[in-house]
């Protein structure tokens, strides 16, 4: 038997899947095998009817510091059934509510992903950034759009041209976090949010997701596909390369100019 994944943890209880980034000791950076595992944790809470809310939660030191680098340039994804893009259409396109715990920084697809949930709730240690452009990359995860939409096309090129850090304050001024409190509570918050709504009834929750969605859903596919086309061939390009090769010399991230 093999053993069991430990770098994603999944849990469920009275109506709410837990999913827990637990590589602590390597910043929560996700792997190609991580990404699998939240796709397919997603994929399941979706299909089972007893699963009414989704958490995602990390450290309240450290959510995620984004890819893996050296797991990234090793495998980068080739094909639409690459774990990354599964996990992103899988989050993008969840039919039911997800709630986010967000400590510590939020790197790359930590903060992207967080475009996708209904409620996040934030430590006031969080520091969320877009660095795609310092590596000589586009943006993921539709967030060319959905950043745009959400905090106003200033505030969104700042965050995605500069790529610079923004703390939990600014990032609830613009709304993508819904309530700052100490990081050791964030956690517990999410869950007792998860279990408010898992204690509502599941079709009109779903059917409320699905009407706030519905003008973005196509376009956010759409610009998914875009993003992953032009990601894909950037990456093979020098000035990409030239930034990863920098990036993997200093061997200690630096989440200030990531």
């Amino acid at each position: 038997m093999s053993e069991p994944f430990k770098d994603v943890l999944t849990h469920t209880e009275t109506g709410v899947m837990t999913i827990t980034l637990n590589r602590v000791e390597k910043k929560n950076s996700i792997t190609a095998a991580m990404y699998a595992a939240m796709a397919d944790a997603l994929q399941a809470a979706s299909a089972d009817a007893s699963v009414r809310a989704v958490v995602i939660q990390g450290h309240e030191s450290i959510f995620s510091a984004g890819n893996d680098i050296g797991d990234f340039l090793n495998g980068p994804a080739s094909t639409s059934e690459s774990p990354v893009f599964r996990f992103l259409r899988g989050i993008s396109t969840f039919p039911k509510p997800l709630v986010a715990a967000v400590c510590g920084p939020a790197v790359g697809i930590g903060t992207t992903l967080l475009l996708h949930c209904d409620l996040v709730y934030a430590g006031d240690n969080a520091a969320f950034s877009m660095p795609f452009v310092n590596l000589g990359l586009c943006p993921e995860a539709a967030s060319s759009f959905l950043a745009p939409q959400l905090m106003g096309y200033a505030r969104a090129a700042e965050a995605l041209l500069l790529g610079e850090p923004f703390m939990a304050e600014v990032a609830l001024e613009m709304g993508l976090i819904n309530r700052i409190v100490p990081p050791s509570e964030a956690n517990a918050l999410a869950h007792r949010q998860a279990q408010k709504l898992a204690a509502k009834p599941l079709s009109a929750l779903m059917e409320t997701k699905r009407l706030m969605k519905k003008g973005q859903a196509a376009i956010v596919a759409e610009r998914m596909v875009e993003e992953g086309a032009s990601f894909g061939r950037m990456l093979k390009e020098p000035a990409a390369r030239e930034a990863f090769g920098a990036f993997m010399a200093k061997r200690k991230p630096d989440f200030s100019k990531l």
